[in-house]
C-alpha cells in the first residue's frame, strides 16, 4: 500500500515537471540563467581584491535556488493566490516593518537588510516585497475594472503605492528601492488603462513637489548633492559621499575601450578602486575588462528579458495577469537604466543593483520569483488578444 502511494506521488511529480517543460517560458528562463552566469563571471573578477569565493558561493547557491523557485512559481496561479489579498497586505507591511526594529546597514548607509546567522546571505525585504506588491497592486486595479479612471478608485491605488513608498523610507531610508515601487505602479497603471491625462497631472505634481522636497529637511545634503552634481559642475566630484563613486566608475568605463583590458586584468577593478564594484557598479567592471562589447552584451540580455515580460503581458487575455507582467517589466526597466546611467554619471547614485548581474542573494531570488510569475502567466492556455480588446488603450 505504501509503495503504491509512493509510486503515485512520483508519477504526479513527474507529470507536473513534464507539464512545466512543455508549457513554461523556457526562453525567459534561459535568458535569465545566461544573464546570471554572465554576472557570476563578472563578480568572480570584481571580488578578487577581497577574495571572490564567498561572493561566488552565495551567487551560485542563489541561482540554483532561484531556478527551483522559478519552476515552483510557474506552476502556481497568482490570480487565485491574490484572492488572499489581506494576507499579502499583512505580509508586505510586517516584512518591511521588520527593518525598523531589526534592520542592519549592508554598507549602503540604509537600514535595508535583515541578517541571520543561519543564512549564508542577508535578506533585503524590499526586494521580495516588490513581487508581492506587484501581484497585490494588479489585484487592486483589477477590482475596479472599468471604473479605474474615476478619481476615487484611482486615488486608492495611488494611496496604496504611496503608503508602501513611505513605509520603506521610514523603516530603512532606502530611497532607491522606494523609487522602484513607484515605477512598478506606473507600469501596472499603464496596463490597467489609466488615462494619459492622469499621467500629465502626475508629472505636473512632481515638477512642483520635487523642488520643495530638495529644499526641505527630508533629504540629507549629500543626497541632494548627488542629484545636483549632474547639473552643477561646481560641486566637488572628489567628495566621497557625493561624486567620487561616479567619477571612479567613469574612469573604469572610459579605460576599457571597445574590447576592454581583459577579464581579471582591469586596472581599476583589480586594485579595488571602483566603489561597490561587485554590486552597484558591476557594469563599470564589465566596461573596463570587457569593453563596450561586453556592456552591449549586458544591455541586449536585459532588454531581451524585459521584452519577453512585455510580450507575455500583451499576449495574455486576462487583464490582471497582464498587469503583473507589465509591473515586473517596469521594475526591470527602471533598475536597468538607472544603474547603467548611474555608472555613466548621467543619473544620481541611489544604490540600485543591476538585475541578474550585481551580487546579491535576495536580489537574485526575488528576480527569479518575478520571472516565475511571468512564466506562470505564459503557461495558462490563453489565446492572444490585441491590446485594445483587453482595455489597455
Amino acid at each position: 500500500m505504501a509503495a503504491g502511494k509512493k509510486k503515485n506521488l512520483v508519477s504526479k511529480t513527474a507529470g507536473k515537471l513534464l507539464y512545466f517543460f512543455r508549457r513554461a517560458d523556457m526562453l525567459l528562463l534561459a535568458l535569465c540563467v545566461l544573464a546570471s552566469v554572465y554576472g557570476i563571471i563578472l563578480i568572480s573578477s570584481a571580488g578578487r581584491p577581497v577574495g571572490a569565493w564567498g561572493y561566488l558561493r552565495v551567487q551560485i547557491l542563489s541561482l540554483i535556488l532561484g531556478i527551483v523557485i522559478f519552476i515552483i512559481f510557474s506552476l502556481l496561479d497568482f490570480e487565485h493566490i491574490a484572492r488572499a489579498w489581506p494576507i499579502i497586505i499583512i505580509f508586505n507591511i510586517v516584512f518591511i516593518g521588520c527593518l525598523h526594529f531589526l534592520g542592519v546597514d549592508g554598507g549602503s548607509g540604509n537600514q535595508s537588510w535583515l541578517s541571520f546567522s543561519w543564512l549564508p546571505f542577508s535578506i533585503q525585504p524590499a526586494e521580495v516585497v516588490k513581487v508581492t506588491f506587484t501581484i497585490l497592486l494588479a489585484k487592486h486595479f483589477h477590482s475596479f475594472k472599468g471604473r479605474i479612471n474615476r478619481p476615487i478608485p484611482l486615488f486608492t491605488t495611488v494611496l496604496h503605492a504611496v503608503f508602501m513608498v513611505c513605509l520603506i523610507v521610514f523603516c530603512s531610508s532606502d530611497y532607491g528601492s522606494a523609487l522602484v515601487y513607484l515605477f512598478i505602479y506606473l507600469f501596472v497603471a499603464l496596463a490597467a488603462g489609466v488615462s494619459f491625462w492622469w499621467y500629465l497631472a502626475a508629472a505636473a505634481f512632481v515638477a512642483v513637489a520635487l523642488p520643495l522636497l530638495i529644499k526641505s529637511d527630508i533629504l540629507r545634503q549629500d543626497q541632494i548633492d548627488r542629484v545636483m552634481i549632474i547639473f552643477d559642475p561646481s560641486i566637488d566630484p572628489t567628495n566621497q559621499s557625493i561624486g567620487w563613486q561616479a567619477a571612479q566608475s567613469k574612469i573604469a568605463l572610459g579605460s576599457g575601450g571597445i574590447f576592454g583590458q581583459g577579464l581579471y586584468q582591469g586596472t581599476q577593478t583589480q586594485s579595488g578602486a571602483i566603489p561597490a564594484q561587485h554590486t552597484d557598479f558591476i557594469f563599470s567592471v564589465c566596461g573596463e575588462e570587457l569593453g563596450m562589447v561586453g556592456c552591449i552584451g549586458i544591455i541586449v540580455l536585459l532588454l531581451a528579458i524585459i521584452a519577453r515580460c512585455i510580450h507575455v503581458g500583451v499576449k495574455c487575455k486576462k487583464p490582471m495577469s497582464a498587469m503583473m507582467c507589465f509591473g515586473i517589466a517596469g521594475m526591470l526597466i527602471f533598475q536597468t537604466f538607472e544603474n547603467i546611467f548611474m555608472c555613466m554619471g548621467l543619473f544620481p547614485v541611489i544604490g540600485l543593483t543591476l538585475p541578474f548581474f550585481s551580487y546579491g542573494g535576495s536580489s537574485m531570488i526575488a528576480l527569479f520569483m518575478a520571472m516565475g510569475v511571468v512564466s506562470s502567466v505564459k503557461m495558462k492556455p490563453t489565446p492572444g488578444l490585441s491590446t485594445k480588446k483587453r482595455g489597455y488603450q
